[in-house]
């Protein structure tokens, strides 16, 4: 299934991709909870599948005719590797962690598709293309061969960074953290679709540039790992958004570094998992 949230910002309502649009869950099946955190947590995922394989004509909005959210817009955590391709490792001049490299995006920088990445004043606004998975049930202390069985889906992620920021504060939250730097999407496919998420081609594109191209078989750090490493110490909750590294062709290491700059258009293509795209707007001195 293309799990995704539709409707206004703030608003997002869970639907699932279906042949004729998007089935608003909440018209088809009064009972399912508000959100797809909620419908996580209540282990409803089997009913909605039901409801997919035979959607309520009455339920189905046009998808040309609903904006898509970010597939989770609410998650309680977002929590990224850094350094988990070694050709990316090797183009910044950086050593290989020796255990997965963690750091975390604020959660208001989710924004779905289509959605415009503002640029803030001053920054150097630079965009890293990233195979991330949701989390689909509470997960502590989970080995590594049972990591699976606790995902939800996969989606593209576009880890936006403020390079400025990153490498005067010296560590990477608050120029990561920016708002709308977070796209992703366009929907979550369920795992079930995609039976290795270790054997995917990806790349990023700026406007009709190639910057990024990669394959996911690449990660130094497998997703069972990641898991594992994570849960050792830190309880995941269902709908947490888990962004497993960007490989080599980043901007700012590139000679001359390449940018973000306004009126662009950023694309992440993962495949199996669809096309998010973006554009770059300059946001104007005081908000």
């Amino acid at each position: 299934m293309r799990l995704v949230s539709f409707g206004e910002p703030g608003f997002e309502k869970p639907g699932v991709v279906v042949e004729d649009g998007v089935l608003d869950l909440g018209r088809a099946d009064r009972t399912l909870p508000s959100s797809w955190r909620e419908i996580l947590a209540h282990e409803r995922l089997a009913a909605v599948q039901g409801l997919a394989a035979h959607p309520p004509a009455a339920a189905v909005v046009p998808l040309a005719a609903v904006r898509l959210g970010p597939p989770i817009p609410d998650p309680t955590k977002i929590i990224c590797l850094g350094l988990n391709y070694a050709d990316h490792a090797a183009e910044g001049k950086r050593p290989l962690p020796e255990a997965p490299l963690l750091f975390a995006k604020a959660p208001t920088a989710v924004i779905g598709v289509g959605d415009p990445i503002l640029l803030p004043p001053g920054e150097r606004v630079d965009i890293e293309a990233e195979l991330a998975f949701v989390v689909g049930r509470r997960a502590r202390r989970v080995h590594a061969e049972e990591a699976s069985g606790f995902i939800a889906g996969y989606m593209c992620f576009n880890d936006v960074s403020g390079r400025a920021a990153q490498f005067a504060d010296k560590q990477w939250f608050r120029g990561k953290s920016y708002d709308t730097f977070a796209p992703c999407g366009p929907w979550l496919v369920t795992r079930d679709e995609i039976p290795d998420p270790h054997a995917l081609a990806i790349h990023s594109r700026l406007n009709e540039r190639v910057l990024q191209e990669s394959h996911t078989s690449r990660l130094v750090f497998r997703i069972g790992q990641i898991v594992e490493y994570i849960t050792r110490g830190m309880t995941l909750l269902p709908g947490d958004i888990v962004a497993t590294g960007t490989p080599e062709g980043v901007g700012v290491f590139r000679d001359p570094p390449i940018f973000v700059q306004d009126g662009d258009r950023v694309e992440v293509w993962i495949e199996g998992l669809g096309t998010l795209w973006n554009p770059a707007r300059a946001e104007a001195h005081g908000g």
